[in-house]
C-alpha cells in the first residue's frame, strides 16, 4: 500500500514538471491544428484518475482540505491559463504575452526616466514617433486686414447674405407678352388680343377676330406686356385699326338690331312661348344674328327659329342668359338713384353673401339689400373687405371693457368710425356713452345668462 501510494504521488510530481507541461502544450496545439485529437482525451482521464486516487487517499480530517483535490484544481487552472494562452498567441492579442526580461540594470529606472528616455530615442529618430495630424496653417493677417474682414462680415449679415454652401433658389423668369384689351359693349368684359404688330391707343376702334368672326370693338387698354399666365393662349390677332366705313357699317348693324327685336318679339307671340326677349346682336359681317332672352324653364323654340331664319335669310342662334345679365342689358335706376352698376362699369359679376350685410349693420330685409335683378345689390361687396378688418380691431357687442369712466357692456359698434357704445355697470346713470375703441381695454365677454367670461380677448 505505501509502494502504491508512493508511486501515485510520484506520477503527480511528474505529471507537473516543466517538460510535461510543455508536451501538454504541445498536445493542445495539436489538438487545436485538428491533428492529435486523442491527447486532450488522455490529459482528461489522466486528471480524473488522480482526482480519484487523491480522494481516496485523504485523510480524515474533516477540517483539512484534501491534497488531492487541491492538486486537481490547481491542474485544472493551470490547462485554461494555458489554453487561453495559445489561443492569443495565434490570433495576435498581446495582452497574455509574457512580458520580456527586464535588465537588473532597468529595474531601478524610475517612470519619469523611462519617458525621458523614450521621448530622446524617438528624437533620434531610433524608433518612430506617433504620427500626428497636421493642422493647417492660418493666414496671418494685419490689424487693419482682420478689421477691414469683420466689417465685411457684418455688412453681410446685416444684408442676410447666404452662406456660399446654402443653394440660392432659382426664381423662373417671368414670360410677358404683349397684349391689347378691347371691349365690345359699353358695359361688357374686357378681352386680350394679340397686337399682331399694330399699336393701338385706348379708345381706338379696331376690327378683331373672335370666335363668331371680325367683330367690331372698342380699345379699353393699349399695347402693355402682361405675364403669359394670366392669359388664354392663344390669342386671336387685332386685324386692323377700324376705318370710317367699318364705322358706318358698324351703325347700320345696330339699327337692323332694332327692327329685328320687333320681328322677334312677333314671332314669339304667335308661337304663344314663354320668353322674355332681351336684346339682338349682329356679327360685323352680318354672318349671324344672336337673340337673347330669359326664361324661368327650358324652352322649346325650334319652329321659331326656322321662322326667323326665312326672314332674315342668315344664321340664327337664340341664347337664354341669367336675371343679372338681363339687368345689365336692360339698365336701370339702382335703389341709390343713380344708374345701375352692372351696366356702366362692371366687367364681371362678384360673389355676394348674406355675410356681407350682417358686417355692414345692414337691415336683413330682402327688400332693402336686393337690386333690380332680385339679387343681392352688387355694392355689398365694394367695402366688405374694409369692414372685415375694421371689425377685427373693434370690441364685439357684449363684450366686457374697462373704460376712464368705469367697467361697461358694449351693445354697438361702429366699425369704420372705430367707435362703440357702453353702458357703465356702477354708474346711476343708465343711458350709453361713447368711446373710442383705443381708449378702451377688453377683460372679458358676457354671455347671454348673465354669467362672465373671464378670458381675455386680444
Amino acid at each position: 500500500m505505501e509502494n502504491s501510494n508512493h508511486n501515485d504521488s510520484a506520477a503527480l510530481q511528474n505529471e507537473h514538471t516543466p517538460e510535461n507541461g510543455a508536451k501538454r502544450r504541445h498536445r493542445h496545439r495539436g489538438h487545436r491544428g485538428g491533428k492529435h485529437h486523442g491527447g486532450k482525451k488522455e490529459n482528461v482521464a489522466v486528471a480524473v484518475q488522480t482526482e480519484t486516487e487523491a480522494v481516496a487517499s485523504a485523510p480524515t480530517d474533516p477540517d483539512a482540505k484534501p491534497a488531492g483535490q487541491e492538486k486537481a484544481q490547481q491542474n485544472k487552472h493551470n490547462r485554461h491559463r494555458n489554453n487561453r494562452h495559445n489561443r492569443n498567441q495565434k490570433s495576435g492579442h498581446g495582452y497574455f504575452r509574457q512580458p520580456p526580461e527586464k535588465d537588473s540594470a532597468e529595474e531601478d529606472i524610475s517612470l519619469a526616466d523611462l519617458r525621458a528616455k523614450i521621448v530622446l530615442k524617438a528624437a533620434d529618430g531610433s524608433i518612430p514617433a506617433e504620427e500626428k495630424p497636421v493642422a493647417e496653417e492660418k493666414p496671418v493677417r494685419s490689424a487693419e486686414e482682420t478689421a477691414l474682414w469683420d466689417s465685411v462680415a457684418e455688412e453681410a449679415s446685416d444684408l442676410m447674405i447666404p452662406a456660399p454652401d446654402t443653394p440660392t433658389p432659382i426664381k423662373e423668369p417671368i414670360e410677358r407678352i404683349e397684349v391689347v384689351g378691347v371691349r365690345f359693349r359699353t358695359s361688357g368684359k374686357m378681352y386680350y388680343f394679340d397686337p399682331n404688330g399694330i399699336t393701338a391707343h385706348k379708345g381706338d376702334p379696331v376690327i378683331v377676330e373672335t370666335a363668331r368672326g371680325p367683330e367690331y370693338g372698342e380699345v379699353c387698354l393699349q399695347n402693355t406686356n402682361v405675364n403669359k399666365k394670366d392669359t388664354v393662349l392663344p390669342l386671336r390677332p387685332l386685324i386692323r385699326i377700324a376705318t370710317e366705313a367699318d364705322t358706318v357699317h358698324n351703325t347700320e348693324n345696330r339699327e337692323k338690331e332694332e327692327k329685328a327685336l320687333d320681328v322677334c318679339r312677333e314671332k314669339i307671340a304667335q308661337h304663344k312661348l314663354e320668353m322674355k326677349l332681351i336684346d339682338a346682336q349682329y356679327a360685323f359681317d352680318n354672318s349671324k344674328l344672336l337673340f337673347y332672352f330669359s326664361a324661368e324653364g327650358r324652352v322649346d323654340f325650334r319652329d321659331l327659329v326656322k321662322d326667323l331664319a326665312s326672314v332674315f335669310h342668315t344664321r340664327i342662334e337664340l341664347r337664354q342668359i341669367g336675371i343679372r345679365d338681363e339687368a345689365r342689358m336692360l339698365g336701370g335706376l339702382g335703389t341709390c338713384g343713380r344708374t345701375l352698376c352692372c351696366s356702366t362699369f362692371l366687367s364681371d359679376f362678384a360673389q355676394v353673401s348674406i355675410k356681407m350685410a350682417k358686417e355692414q349693420n345692414l337691415s336683413l330685409n330682402s327688400s332693402k339689400i336686393s337690386g333690380v335683378c332680385g339679387r343681392l345689390m352688387c355694392c355689398l361687396h365694394y367695402e366688405s373687405a374694409v369692414y372685415s378688418e375694421e371689425i377685427k380691431k373693434t370690441p364685439s357687442n357684449d363684450s366686457i371693457v374697462k373704460t376712464e369712466d368705469g367697467i361697461g357692456t358694449v351693445i354697438s359698434s361702429n366699425p369704420l368710425a372705430g367707435t362703440i357704445r357702453v353702458v357703465l355697470k356702477d354708474s346711476n346713470d343708465a343711458s350709453p356713452r361713447q368711446y373710442h375703441r383705443d381708449t378702451v381695454t377688453v377683460i372679458g365677454k358676457e354671455k347671454r345668462g348673465g354669467q362672465k367670461d373671464n378670458e381675455k380677448s386680444e
